[in-house]
C-alpha cells in the first residue's frame, strides 16, 4: 500500500497508485463481472448506431447499460462504507474521520444528482 495522503480520509495514498482499505473479493468478482457484460453491452450500442438501428430500441438499450452501471456503483459504495469509511470514521484521528463524513456527503449529493 503507498503512503497515506493527508488529505484522504481512507488512508490510502491518492497519488496514481490508489488503493482500497479493502476489497471483498466476492465484491470484487461480481464487480468485474458486471463491468465485462456493461463492455459488452456498449459495444452492442455501438453496432447499433452504426447499423442506424430504430433510435428508441437505442435508448432502451442505453437505459439498461445506465442501470447496470447504477448496480456496480451500489457494490462498490457498499465496499466503501464497509471498509474505508468504516476504519475512517473509527480511526483515532478525528481530522480523518471528519474528511470521510465530508467525503460520504459528497458521494451521496453526487448519486443523487
Amino acid at each position: 500500500m503507498t503512503n497515506p495522503s493527508p488529505s484522504c480520509p481512507c488512508g490510502a495514498g491518492h497519488n496514481g497508485g490508489d488503493h482500497a482499505v479493502a476489497v471483498d473479493p466476492e465484491v470484487k468478482r461480481s464487480v468485474l463481472t458486471r463491468l465485462r457484460r456493461i463492455e459488452g453491452q456498449v459495444r452492442g450500442l455501438q453496432r447499433m448506431v452504426e447499423e442506424e438501428r430504430y433510435c428508441a430500441d437505442v435508448l432502451v438499450q442505453i437505459s439498461s447499460v445506465q442501470e447496470a452501471l447504477r448496480g456496480v456503483g451500489r457494490l462498490m459504495l457498499h465496499n466503501h462504507l464497509r471498509h474505508c469509511a468504516t476504519e475512517a470514521i473509527r480511526s483515532d484521528d478525528p481530522a480523518r474521520a471528519e474528511a470521510m463524513y465530508d467525503e460520504l456527503l459528497d458521494l451521496v449529493y453526487r448519486s443523487v444528482r
